[in-house]
């Protein structure tokens, strides 16, 4: 029964599905395809109906995301999408087509009887497949990339200014150092190393994580909004990020929760304060190996001994089962993030910076290059964090 109890191991998985998932509860990069073109496709282009049935529009100011460049690598540029395009070249993007294939697809599941639940997976494994068919890895960034397409291509002479923003974090300064509202993407991650409840994490340390806090996104949004209103016809792209100017990496990240953490430990129920160990993997393929021998492979002894004992581990296996498989599925839609090579150019912004030297505008949209990483996690980001969100 030694085997059994080892196969608590399990437990460290299902600790990092949570991780995954929760990083997912704002950002669903595996949402449906027919929930993610309502929202990300043709919710932006139904905003832009209503701007030009507007009396007097001066602009439409769009919130995209800087990842709608996929899996790119070097200088990613500040350009639009030709309506069409896709980022592999093999296919056109036909926006229209992909919706009546969804409205086929919904009409089959029904007529083969399938459940909420299984039509929800369909839909899921569907979106999945048509944005790796154009070169994207996953449904949100294909359908954000194509909504971008849309208002483009109908724009007319509506001004347009679409914002990228990287991964978005607490606040800078505004209104005050660390406000933060829920858990973000990366903070799923910090506060499960802070628990101690991460045990192996899929990245490349030395690869550059573009992060942007919020109140500089929001500031960007007001200067560009305001400097080309009644500009008919303009269609302008802002990436808003870090990497181009003031670049820190995951392993700079990782030194800093460590410091902070061994610093201000949380008190484990034993009282004793909790130590991170994270093992780190640069590579999906040494993550694979890791995480078969220490959680696939009591799985198949676990599967193995379900059929001794039926009554007591059959259950077991089959939720642990279902949880390590959603568990690397997870992995490999965020993978692209972990491992992202790509630089994101931010001149349109700083041009607009420099052009207001010295005035108002100048100080609202301020320089990423002033933020001090070490300082920012170790004194704003975390501690905010705890306060506003883990309220302890």
């Amino acid at each position: 029964m030694g085997v059994i109890r080892d196969s608590n191991l399990l437990q460290d998985m299902m600790q990092e599905i949570d991780i995954i998932v929760n990083s997912a509860a704002t950002t669903r990069f595996d949402e449906r395809y027919d929930v993610a073109l309502g929202i990300n496709t043709f919710g932006p282009l139904n905003i832009l109906n209503f701007a030009k049935k507007c009396a007097k529009p001066q602009l439409l100011l769009h919130v995209s995301t800087a990842f709608v460049c996929g899996e790119r690598s070097g200088l990613i540029l500040e350009k639009p999408f030709a309506m069409g395009e896709s980022l592999n070249g093999k296919n056109k993007v036909d926006i229209d087509a992909e919706m009546l294939l969804v409205e086929q697809k919904l009409k089959q599941l029904k007529k083969l009887g399938y459940s909420e639940e299984e039509t929800k997976q369909a839909m899921k494994d569907l979106g999945l497949k048509r944005a790796k068919l154009y070169g994207w890895p996953n449904t949100y960034v294909f359908t954000k990339a194509m909504g971008e397409m849309l208002i483009g291509y109908c724009r007319e002479s509506m001004p347009i200014v679409i914002i990228r923003p990287t991964i978005i974090t607490s606040t800078f300064s505004d209104p005050f150092p660390g406000w933060i509202e829920g858990i973000k993407t990366i903070d799923s991650v910090i506060v499960s190393f802070r628990k101690g409840l991460l045990k192996c994490f899929l990245v490349d340390d030395m690869a550059v994580c573009d992060l942007i806090p919020v109140d500089m996104v929001a500031n960007a949004m007001i200067v560009t909004a305001a400097e080309h209103s009644r500009e008919s016809g303009s269609h302008t792209i802002y990436h808003v990020g870090s990497s181009y100017q003031n670049p820190v990496m995951y392993k700079q990240i990782y030194e800093i929760l460590n410091r902070f953490f061994l610093a201000s430990p949380l008190l484990g129920r034993n009282g004793l304060p909790i130590v991170p160990n994270v093992k780190i993997f640069p590579t999906m393929a040494r993550f694979r190996v890791y995480t078969s021998l220490r959680y696939k492979l009591p799985l198949q002894i676990l599967r193995l001994l379900r059929l001794i004992f039926p009554s007591q581990l059959g259950e077991k296996y089959e939720v642990h089962n279902r949880r390590f498989n959603i568990a690397m599925r997870m992995v490999k839609l965020y993978r692209p993030y972990v491992i992202f090579k790509g630089i994101f150019d931010d001149r349109n912004l700083e041009r607009l910076r420099i052009k207001n030297e010295g005035t108002e505008i100048d100080k609202l949209i301020g320089s990423i290059k002033c933020i001090d990483w070490e300082d920012y996690f170790m004194n704003i980001h975390i501690r905010g964090l705890i306060i506003h969100v883990l309220k302890k």
